[in-house]
């Protein structure tokens, strides 16, 4: 009788929490805390490493007339159409421009946007650098400009050219090249 008593009190504790539903994950104190332990450690390393990417670099020569809107003419203030434009004459808007596009995880208040480039006319990369802010996370547009003196020849385009964009204490952010860039010097030819 008491083996029977015994099975027929499992059988009703067992009747009675199957149809009781499990409390929710987030119910339960320990899983939920080192769930989002882990899951805040693993962003955090993750916007870390993917904190700024360049989406893709354009480099072409623009006149002067491509910056000129209708507004500029109203309150003689360029507007550059919620671009970042950096050059290396301001008071010159014709030149060869690197429009590049950076897409962001979080904003940065300061960052170093560095080309080198080399030119028909100089086998020397030339270096240039300016200080950019990206104050959104978001995808964000910076045209850098060789401008005035410092690029004259409309027909002219770069040997080679690199970019690097760098955290305010020098660290890497992103970096694209082009082709020629990585390729090494070839074997000098000798003069007959």
């Amino acid at each position: 009788m008491n083996q029977t008593h015994t099975l027929a009190h499992n059988l009703r504790l067992a009747l009675c929490y199957a149809g009781r539903p499990r409390k929710p994950f987030c119910m339960r104190p320990i899983a939920s805390l080192l769930f989002s332990l882990t899951l805040g450690v693993t962003a955090s390393f993750a916007a870390d490493l993917n904190a700024l990417k360049i989406v893709r670099i354009m480099p072409d020569y623009h006149p002067a007339d491509d910056f000129v809107r209708i507004s500029e003419y109203f309150n003689g203030k360029e507007n550059t159409g919620g671009a970042i434009v950096v050059r290396t004459q301001p008071a010159h808007r014709e030149g060869y421009y690197f429009l590049v596009r950076v897409k962001t995880t979080s904003p940065i208040e300061v960052a170093w946007i560095e080309t080198q480039v080399i030119t028909p006319t100089n086998p020397e990369p030339r270096t240039d650098s300016f200080a950019v802010s990206l104050p959104a996370a978001g995808s964000h547009v910076i045209k850098f400009g060789l401008t005035g003196t410092d690029w004259s020849d409309a027909k002219a385009v770069p040997v080679a050219w690199k970019l690097r964009l760098l955290a305010a204490d020098g660290k890497e952010l992103a970096t694209q090249q082009s082709f020629l860039w990585s390729k090494p010097p070839g074997p000098a030819v000798a003069a007959k």
